[in-house]
C-alpha cells in the first residue's frame, strides 16, 4: 500500500480499494497481542473517553475489546509494547512508569515510519483490572492525508 502524503489529490476509493482496506484492518485485528489473561468482549465496554483520530482517508476502521482481571495499567501497556502486533512497529516512547495514579495508557502500532493506519490500543483501569479497546485502522489505496499549515506534521497513531 502506497503512503498518502500531505501533497496528495482527494480520491474517492473503489470498492476494491475498501474492500482490501477492511480485510488488512482485520488481518491487523486478529494478529492483536494481548497478555495473558485477557478475555475477548463482544460487546463494546465503556469507559474509554478518547478516540483515535485518522486524520487521512477514506480508511476502514474497527473496533474491539477486552478484559484482564488482576491487571494493572502499567503492566498491560508495558507488556504490549514489548509484544508487537503482527509486523507492525510501535510509537510508544517509553514505558508507563510505576505511579499509581496513572488510570490509563496508550500504546500505537504502525506498518511503517510516518504512517496514519495500524493499531492503536487504549489501557484503561478497571474494578478488578484493566479494559482494553483496540482501534484499528486501514487506508485505502487512494487515502489523502488533508495538508496542515505551516509545515506542521501528523503526529503518530497512538501519541495523542
Amino acid at each position: 500500500m502506497t503512503k498518502p502524503t500531505a501533497t496528495s489529490e482527494p480520491t474517492s476509493a473503489s470498492d476494491s480499494e475498501v474492500a482490501a482496506a477492511r480485510e488488512q484492518a482485520q488481518a491487523w485485528l486478529e494478529a492483536a497481542t494481548l497478555p495473558p489473561g485477557a478475555v475477548r468482549s463482544e460487546r463494546r465496554i465503556g469507559g474509554f473517553y478518547s478516540y483515535t483520530g485518522w486524520p487521512c482517508g477514506p480508511v476502514e476502521e474497527i473496533e474491539a475489546f477486552w478484559t484482564i482481571p488482576g491487571a494493572t495499567v502499567r503492566d498491560t501497556a508495558n507488556w504490549l509494547m514489548k509484544h508487537p502486533t503482527a509486523d507492525l512497529i510501535t510509537t510508544a516512547v517509553a514505558p508507563v512508569p510505576d505511579d499509581p495514579a496513572i488510570d490509563s495508557a496508550i500504546v500505537g502500532y504502525i506498518p511503517e515510519l510516518d504512517s496514519q493506519e495500524g493499531i492503536v490500543y487504549t489501557v484503561g483501569k478497571t474494578r478488578d483490572g484493566v479494559a482494553v479497546r483496540a482501534e484499528v485502522a486501514a487506508q485505502t489505496d487512494s487515502a489523502f492525508c488533508p495538508p496542515l499549515p505551516d509545515g506542521a506534521t501528523y503526529g503518530a497513531p497512538g501519541q495523542g
